[in-house]
């Protein structure tokens, strides 16, 4: 995720759009407290004025960079870019975030008029001889120039930004390198726009409470007031979004229902309609085959994971099938288990995908007498979000001040002020963490500004946390499960990386790092979540205010393995997906139902299992920064569990060992190799020991 100032302005095509002259808030620095985006005062009407004026002042900047008639130095040619086109960026940001958090019809209409722009715009600088011109000749005196550290690391990394965007091409192929960028750019915000309009369009409508058997009390009161909301009384709505889809799976006896919702979600994208992405999907994969190709790579994959930790293809191949025999035999034996079950129950079918989730419940409540429903009481959101924040407090000394008096884009928005424990100033937080149509599922980290410090002008980072947890009803107030709470922590963790990074340019700064590193500070927040210490400060009954009993959270730990072979497969096999279909070598276009068959096949995935993400709705890698990184993961899970050795070794809030993460991790932002950061956090590089014992893989 590491980029340079230019690449940030790139990516935002896939979500970006502007505003207009006049009164246009968008055209000035925000007059709010710690400069957070006017919300209430932004127009959609305002976004592509903002954005046209943006491109023409970055474009300026730009020429006078690539045309003075200086001898080129860092402080005119690098510095000077990292502090040009700050309109467009700043309008970008919030457009994205609108974009994905609460779009509408307006919004997505601009974001296809401005994608095409937008690529030119990156074009236009990554393809600008004279400016090319002037970062290699620093390129070339890098050894004899006085450089800081990260000043180097920036020459570095810009001269590598121009290379791969096709600065040594010849005109023949920068002209066809324009063109694939912009078709690129509008396919893949196209298939992010089919998944959400996919997921909004189907719901699944129960009139009779008959067909509510074994649904708990409070999912059943909120597919009522779904119902309510649509004008249905009387009735129960359920949706594809996870609080209500997993709840389903996991408790709904009627079978055929089940298998209903299973396969609307399983089939998203894939439905023969004008949201069908299966042309979609092979048009990009061709596109970034040609692309790779262009550029002298062999494979898309190459040209993604050269600035990685993982390098190349063969390396991610090389852990993802270490891992994959071991979890698929867990797998096995937890699907046998779960045949067995039926069996005694006295049914005869085979266990499938959509009986998965059901039968690993009542698994788990025979062999650890462990109920999900029996924990959400003590996962209030309120109580979570607090113990997230004092786990920070403890590693890290900082505090979290509520503010109401800052503008949101939603009602149902908080925001907060991060601070060190002295009150001095860190950043702002803003957290997001209910469904909504307008909303893109999963959960999410972005900012709406970088932490920077260019000539000791510092500025603050602006932080977002977005999630579709478990809604409050008129009854309850929000109850997560085990897996809303992980990862409300896991994107709380990468919060922290842009909350506390101190970097001097924002290329560099927060979670600009390789995508096989950007998940070490999120994933090892996920160790406190449960952790009995931990459960201990936060885990509280809604109503009674106890505190989990010692017995439940004995049975939480113990339970920490189960259906580890399960999530596990359904990740990997996801990941091998994602490696086959950008180790591509040739443009011939590919059916992608046949593909992604042929590529389970190769693997030997199991009937009972499909991947996490089927190829027509992963959005991951086809509409998001991860393709050929969604291995990402589990490489960086390798690093948390072997980091998260430290504290168990030193204590869970030791404060040497914290300082010391915080230091060379969460601040250090891009401004070193990966690997180099991690080995002065840890002493060494990181053992894929600690991983194995986690996920139970061991010895098989």
């Amino acid at each position: 995720m590491r980029r340079t100032l230019l690449l940030i302005v790139a990516a935002l095509v896939l979500g970006l759009g502007c505003g207009k002259s006049g009164r246009n808030p968008l055209l000035k620095e925000f007059a709010t407290p710690f400069g957070v985006p006017p919300f209430a005062e932004i127009k959609e009407d305002h976004f592509l004025p903002a954005i046209e004026e943006g491109i023409r002042q970055h474009s300026k900047e730009i020429d006078v960079i690539a045309q003075n008639p200086e001898e080129p130095t860092f402080a005119n040619t690098l510095e000077a870019m990292e502090l040009s086109g700050q309109l467009l960026t700043r309008v970008g940001r919030v457009f994205s975030n609108l974009n994905s958090a609460n779009t509408n019809e307006q919004l997505q209409a601009i974001a296809k008029q401005v994608a095409p722009l937008m690529s030119k715009h990156g074009d236009d600088i990554l393809l600008n001889e004279k400016l090319f011109g002037r970062i290699k000749t620093l390129y070339e005196q890098r050894d004899i120039l006085e450089l800081t550290d990260e000043q180097r690391r920036l020459l570095q990394e810009t001269y590598l930004d121009f290379v791969r965007g096709g600065a040594n091409l010849n005109e023949e192929q920068k002209a066809r390198l324009r063109q694939i960028n912009e078709e690129l750019s509008l396919l893949t915000l196209q298939f992010g726009e089919n998944i959400l309009k996919e997921d909004n369009a189907f719901s699944l409508v129960i009139d009779d409470e008959a067909d509510l058997a074994g649904l708990p009390a409070v999912v059943k009161e909120t597919a009522a007031e779904e119902a309510a909301k649509r004008g249905l009384q009387g009735k129960w709505v359920f949706t594809l979004h996870h609080p209500s889809l997993i709840p389903f799976l996991q408790y709904a006896e009627k079978r055929d229902l089940r298998e209903k919702m299973f396969k609307a979600y399983s089939m998203r994208g894939d439905n023969n309609n004008e949201l069908d992405n299966k042309k979609i999907v092979s048009r990009i994969a061709s596109l970034r085959v040609e692309r790779a190709n262009l550029l002298g790579y062999p494979t898309h994959a190459h040209f993604q994971l050269e600035r990685n930790m993982a390098k190349n293809p063969a390396n991610v191949y090389e852990l993802l099938d270490r891992l994959w025999k071991p979890a698929l035999n867990s797998a096995r034996a937890e699907a046998k288990k779960m045949q067995a079950l039926i069996k005694a129950e006295g049914h005869s079918f085979a266990l499938q995908p959509w009986d998965w989730w059901y039968y690993a419940e009542k698994v788990k409540q025979a062999e650890y007498s462990l109920d999900e429903e029996q924990l959400r009481p003590y996962f209030k959101l309120e109580n979570v979000i607090q113990g997230v924040f004092d786990v920070a407090g403890r590693l890290y000394g900082i505090q979290f001040v509520e503010r109401t008096d800052l503008p949101v884009y939603h009602p149902e928005v908080k925001t907060f002020e991060v601070q060190e424990a002295d009150g001095s100033h860190i950043g702002i937080l803003y957290t997001d963490y209910f469904p909504r149509a307008s909303k893109r599922g999963g959960a999410w980290m972005s900012a709406l500004r970088e932490q920077s410090n260019i000539g000791g002008d510092r500025r603050t980072p602006i932080i977002t946390n977005c999630g579709n947890f478990a809604k409050p009803t008129a009854e309850k107030p929000s109850l997560l499960s085990l897996d809303e709470v992980e990862t409300l922590f896991h994107e709380f963790g990468h919060a922290l990386h842009g909350l506390l990074s101190n970097c001097t340019y924002p290329s560099l700064s927060g979670t600009s790092v390789a995508v096989d590193f950007v998940e070490l500070p999120s994933q090892i927040m996920e160790n406190w979540a449960l952790h009995p210490e931990v459960l201990k400060l936060y885990a509280r009954h809604y109503e009674t205010g106890e505190p989990m009993p010692d017995e439940l959270i004995a049975k939480i730990e113990k339970s920490s393995r189960f259906n580890q072979g399960f999530a596990t497969v359904e990740y990997l096999a996801a990941s091998l997906l994602d490696m086959d279909w950008h180790t591509l070598a040739d443009t011939t276009a590919q059916d992608p139902i046949v593909f992604e068959k042929r590529s389970l096949d190769r693997i030997g995935l199991i009937p009972e299992i499909i991947s996490r993400y089927r190829t027509p709705y992963f959005r991951h890698i086809f509409a998001g920064g991860y393709s050929a990184g969604y291995y990402s993961y589990i490489w960086a899970e390798v690093l948390d569990a072997d980091a998260f050795e430290a504290f168990k070794e030193n204590g869970l809030f030791d404060s040497a060992t914290a300082r010391a993460f915080r230091t060379h991790i969460l601040a250090a932002g891009g401004t070193d190799d990966p690997m180099e950061l991690y080995k002065k956090f840890r002493g060494k590089e990181p053992e894929i020991k600690p991983l194995l014992v986690r996920r139970g893989l061991t010895g098989r």
